[in-house]
């Protein structure tokens, strides 16, 4: 497998890890309760900056060579760039209810939690549409120097959150991340205990 996919497949199950976060805050709020707030704007902060600007830009590169090798299993796999652009856009829109609640404006619940669960599914529904039709696409058609001048062109920019150097504006939402996945394994080991 090429060194781009295993990139893309590690920072899939961090961006899973930021949607599982994302969930419990979410539930939070559906609780009539102060979801962290700090958190929420660390999430999308995240994701305006590294999926927007680093990493759907790899997928495009390689659905750029699928493109150029197998058009007709690149159009079978669909518009990879076309969706990048909705994600963004829904992205936009999180952010903007995000910030209304801050603001104080008026915003009911009931569509907060529309934009935040639309977010988060369709993300996931991406990443599972990539993982099974784009990523094997490019598995089977791109040929070895392919795979070299993607290498090449490769952002060699780090991940700003699961990187091992977390840059100071993520603090909070690494802290979150690390207590979820300690709730989660205390939890599981309970379970297998009983």
């Amino acid at each position: 497998m090429s060194k781009i996919i295993e990139i893309l497949l590690e920072e899939h199950r961090n961006i899973e890890k930021l949607l599982l976060v994302l969930e419990q805050e979410l539930q939070i709020f559906d609780r009539s309760e102060r979801p962290d707030y700090e958190v929420l704007q660390a999430i999308i902060e995240y994701f305006q900056d590294y999926p927007e600007s680093c990493h759907h830009p790899k997928e495009d590169m390689v659905f750029e060579k699928l493109k150029v090798r197998d058009p007709a299993e690149a159009k079978r796999v669909g518009d990879m760039e076309g969706e990048h652009e909705v994600e963004g856009k829904r992205l936009q829109r999180f952010a903007q209810a995000v910030e209304d609640i801050l603001a104080g404006r008026e915003f009911l619940r009931q569509s907060f939690h529309k934009v935040a669960y639309d977010f988060i599914e369709h993300q996931r529904q991406h990443m599972v549409k990539e993982e099974l039709e784009l990523f094997p696409a490019a598995v089977k058609g791109l040929r070895p120097e392919d795979w070299a001048e993607i290498d090449a062109r490769l952002d060699d920019r780090k991940d700003p959150l699961f990187n091992g150097l977390i840059e100071k504006r993520f603090h909070a939402l690494q802290r979150t991340i690390l207590q979820w996945e300690q709730e989660t394994e205390t939890n599981r080991v309970a379970a297998d205990r009983v």
